[in-house]
């Protein structure tokens, strides 16, 4: 086995490379930093290609369990590093004690396979890593077919959406995609479009979300979604707000959402 105790190491400086977005996408890798999401990544056939680890600071237990679950992979190289080179490697301030690098799928819209009545959500010009990452935890947890990243403005596989998913973003297909290409996409699959708007016009319980396509489509942070998102072919669907804020977190919202078509598709 590979062992690595230097920072100027070329393979090391590689890695930490891909700490930037520009590299992670010139690159078409990413960082894993974890235990959990390594060990999900891989249940998820995810194209993980080296794996660094220090003894030093992963718990024994971790390790065993994690090297039982590569000897499934021997595609994935093993590294041991030392305590400071991990540190160099890893993303956050989460120090588990592995940090692996893996691939970027690159994914159209016509790849992924849908059923009869999928239930997708499209994400416009979203920006932080954070709510996009929560999002897919939620569409995981509700048993979601897809998510679109339209215009996005961050990475999907951001090593920030990794760890806020909980590694869901392995399981769940993502494709970015322009607005326009999404519209044509929805529109092919004949799914009813559900736009997220404050001064939407529909409560978003007054819908039926039952056996058809659903799309549920959330605009930026700040300014909500494009003009693009209008006319008589889209609902305009809202959540009541009480108090002074007139609306919810991203993340929050598409959750109260994907909680209703879950409700009433569990009730048919």
């Amino acid at each position: 086995m590979l062992e690595i105790n230097s920072l100027q190491n070329s393979r090391i400086k590689d890695a930490v490379r891909l700490r930037n977005r520009r590299e992670r996408r010139s690159s078409g890798r990413t960082l894993i930093d974890g235990v959990r999401e390594l060990t999900r990544a891989l249940a998820c056939d995810f194209p993980v290609t080296e794996v660094f680890f220090s003894e030093a600071v992963i718990d024994p237990a971790d390790l065993a369990a994690l090297r039982a679950v590569l000897h499934k992979h021997p595609q994935v190289e093993m590294i041991r590093v030392s305590e400071p080179v991990l540190e160099k490697l890893s993303f956050g301030d989460r120090l588990e004690g592995v940090v692996a690098v893996a691939r970027c799928p690159v994914r159209n819209l016509a790849d992924i396979p849908l059923g009869k009545n999928p239930l997708i959500v499209v994400l416009e010009r979203v920006e932080k890593p954070g709510n996009l990452g929560a999002l897919l935890r939620t569409l995981d947890a509700v048993g979601g077919d897809l998510l679109i990243s339209a215009d996005g403005q961050t990475d999907l596989y951001n090593p920030n959406v990794i760890r806020a998913s909980s590694g869901a973003v392995f399981r769940v297909p993502v494709v970015e995609a322009t607005t326009e290409e999404t519209l044509t996409f929805l529109c092919q699959i004949g799914a009813t479009i559900c736009a997220a708007r404050v001064d939407g016009s529909r409560v978003y319980t007054e819908l039926d979300y039952r056996d058809q396509p659903i799309a549920l489509v959330l605009g930026n942070e700040a300014e909500g979604l494009t003009d693009r998102w209008t006319g008589i072919d889209i609902e305009a669907i809202h959540l009541p707000m009480r108090g002074i804020a007139d609306s919810l977190n991203v993340s929050t919202t598409a959750a109260v959402l994907l909680y209703e078509v879950l409700r009433q598709r569990s009730q048919s």
